[in-house]
């Protein structure tokens, strides 16, 4: 991951959250529940490798090549997002981390 700023800032936010619910709740389990399920969430957004996500869907089988990790690295270099919208991995995502939101509330409002 080249920026550790993302990262950094997204498990002060996970703390946050942690102590919200632990406060909240009184519940170790929980907390754990609460713990587990964002930094799945946050492993899921800022760790994979863009560059080899960031290809079409049907090359994800193949490894990276030399030249389109550093037409990539060029890219990220010259100001372009390093997130690009992709419907699959939108509905992917939607549908994984939807579900997972949704047992994490249920368990954490009972």
């Amino acid at each position: 991951m080249a920026n550790d700023a993302a990262l950094r800032s997204s498990l002060i936010w996970l703390a946050a959250v942690i102590v919200v619910v632990g406060i909240s709740t009184r519940s170790f389990k929980k907390m754990m529940a609460t713990y587990v399920v964002g930094g799945l969430g946050i492993a899921g957004v800022l760790l994979p490798d863009w560059c080899y996500f960031n290809r079409d869907f049907s090359r994800w089988t193949s490894p990276v090549t030399v030249d389109e990790r550093a037409s990539h690295t060029a890219s990220t270099r010259s100001g372009s997002k390093r997130f690009k919208i992709y419907p699959i991995r939108m509905t992917v995502y939607t549908t994984v981390y939807g579900f997972a939101l949704y047992k994490w509330w249920i368990f954490v409002s009972n």
